[in-house]
């Protein structure tokens, strides 16, 4: 009997290794050309439905295939659009109990549908309308539904440093690069509509072109969101981890509307996660945890520590925080908390900290109505070894302004 379950174990481990290296080949046939059709018919054939396990794994097959070929953006936006197509209806559907008002998924949800009402019953009809009159009128109208469509980065943003953080947790990678690089395009393209509608000069096409690109990759989006993202998520995540999620969303905020309620499972009191009061003594003096934490939340920077192997281990938390932090990044690889453009000259900086090549770098950007000035410094121990990197981050707009001597108090 043990042999026969061995050998209807050894069974199913073969069909699912010979489903993977399948799932795996289609998008390899999609790089190499092969058309929808052929691709689907394969799906069709050999695959049939797809569970959600598995769309996860085809996720991390395209992150992989993507950094390994070093795909162009229109390569990623052709291959990505073709494996939509192709799972298309293909996906198990899965029964969540936890789409309740509140629940952050609902209220993804609520926000895609505010979405999807800003596309067909405003932006649609105006790109129509602009096409057979390039108005002014019709400019402005274009411009506004532009503005409100923006709103999507508080969308983006809170999964992007929220929902895939905790994906990563449990070893699901692929949306935290590949998604993210399509909402990139999606904010850029958004942009780009923007700079060119004031600019009009007569020529329709690239306003057109840029808007019908917005309003597809959109579209697109939400279907991902809907069916593979957020199912992807829901049979993953912990009851504790949406009520933390929960928790930090209001510091992001959210797009063209708010939760329909507070989430509050009865199994769990956000609140009862308190830190025990104790006290921590240094070379030069004893601070309570609470002061010490006072002590770094009022400093004039935001202050981020990442640990010897690239993990994001502090930040602090101040009124006026420069950039979103949210608790989801603790315990996060540092490369994954930045866009992937600009993953790779954190990693540059970091080896150059590691080798003893740099003890700090500096950085200043215009950043909204801030002028920032980003500081990162290696932290190594009394044997010089490296112990990680601290980031200071300050508005320096009010120092540059200052002028003359104040040598009194302000009455």
């Amino acid at each position: 009997m043990s042999e026969l379950i061995n050998n209807r174990e050894q069974l199913g481990s073969n069909q699912n290794m010979k489903r993977q290296e399948m799932l795996k080949s289609v998008f390899w046939d999609i790089y190499n050309r092969k058309t929808v059709d052929e691709v689907k018919a394969f799906v069709d054939e050999k695959l049939g439905k797809v569970t959600i396990d598995e769309i996860a794994k085809l996720s991390q097959y395209q992150r992989e295939m993507i950094e390994e070929k070093d795909l162009s953006k229109s390569e990623v936006e052709r291959i990505s659009a073709a494996h939509l197509t192709i799972m298309e209806g293909k996906i198990l559907d899965v029964q969540h109990p936890q789409d309740i008002p509140g629940h952050p998924i609902h209220t993804f949800r609520r926000e895609n549908r505010e979405i999807e009402g800003l596309l067909q019953s405003k932006l649609i009809p105006r790109i129509k309308e602009f096409e057979k009159e390039d108005s002014p009128a019709n400019i402005y109208k274009l411009i506004d539904d532009c503005n409100l469509l923006y709103d999507m980065d508080k969308h983006f943003t809170r999964k992007e440093q929220l929902l895939f953080p905790y994906l990563e947790k449990y070893g699901i990678n692929g949306p935290s690069v590949n998604m993210w690089r399509l909402d990139d395009y999606i904010r850029d393209s958004i942009k780009d509509a923007k700079k060119l509608l004031p600019n009009y000069n007569g020529d329709k096409e690239p306003v057109l072109s840029t808007l019908h690109y917005v309003v597809e990759q959109v579209t697109a989006m939400i279907y991902r969101e809907e069916h593979i993202l957020f199912p992807m998520s829901l049979s993953n995540l912990t009851e504790d981890d949406w009520i933390k999620i929960a928790h930090e969303s209001d510091e992001i905020g959210y797009c063209l509307t708010e939760p329909a309620a507070v989430w509050k499972p009865e199994s769990l009191d956000i609140n009862g996660n308190t830190f025990r009061e104790g006290y921590i003594k240094l070379e030069t003096g004893v601070f309570s945890i609470k002061q010490l934490e006072l002590i770094l939340n009022h400093l004039p920077v935001d202050i981020t520590f990442i640990g010897h192997k690239d993990i994001v281990r502090y930040f602090s938390h101040g009124k006026e925080r420069i950039f979103a932090r949210t608790k989801a990044v603790i315990g996060r690889t540092v490369q994954n908390c930045h866009p992937p453009k600009s993953a790779h000259i954190v990693e540059a900086l970091l080896d150059d900290f590691k080798a003893g090549k740099k003890d700090c770098e500096d950085f200043w950007i215009k950043f909204k109505d801030k002028y920032v000035y980003i500081r990162y410094f290696a932290v190594r121990n009394e044997q010089n070894e490296y112990m990680g990197t601290l980031e200071f981050t300050q508005d320096i707009d009010p120092i540059q302004a200052i002028e003359g001597e104040k040598r009194i108090l302000s009455l």
